[in-house]
């Protein structure tokens, strides 16, 4: 069994940062392609940002230069850095990881369960 745990969301003012953590945990090979992703009720999950095994990141339009991903292989947790919120960001956010078993040659997609980000003033 494998999961993924969400934290850092909060209620922020317009210009404000918060980072969003995701830890891994149970029986992890390895892990391979993070993501985070937002959602807002009644829309589509959409991806804000994610980073390869390699270091590799890609950034929705909406956030770039603004939100940096990152990740700690050591740690089994990866890191998304949001700075300069605007009241558009505010949705609940879901890491997403694939994440292959020691016993398995393929990695399966696994979903945080969400935090929450809010800003306003």
């Amino acid at each position: 069994q494998v999961q993924l745990v969400e934290s850092g969301g909060g209620s922020v003012q317009p210009g404000g940062s918060l980072r969003l953590s995701c830890v891994a945990s149970g029986s992890i090979g390895s892990i391979n392609d993070v993501g985070w992703y937002r959602e807002a009720p009644g829309k589509e999950r959409e991806l804000v940002a994610s980073i390869t095994l390699g270091l590799i990141t890609n950034y929705a339009d909406s956030v770039k230069d603004r939100f940096t991903i990152s990740r700690d292989n050591a740690k089994n947790t990866n890191y998304l850095q949001m700075n300069s919120l605007k009241p558009e960001d505010k949705y609940v956010y879901y890491c997403n990881a694939a994440i292959r078993k020691p016993w398995r040659y393929t990695a399966d997609g696994c979903w945080g369960q969400g935090t929450r980000v809010s800003v306003s003033s």
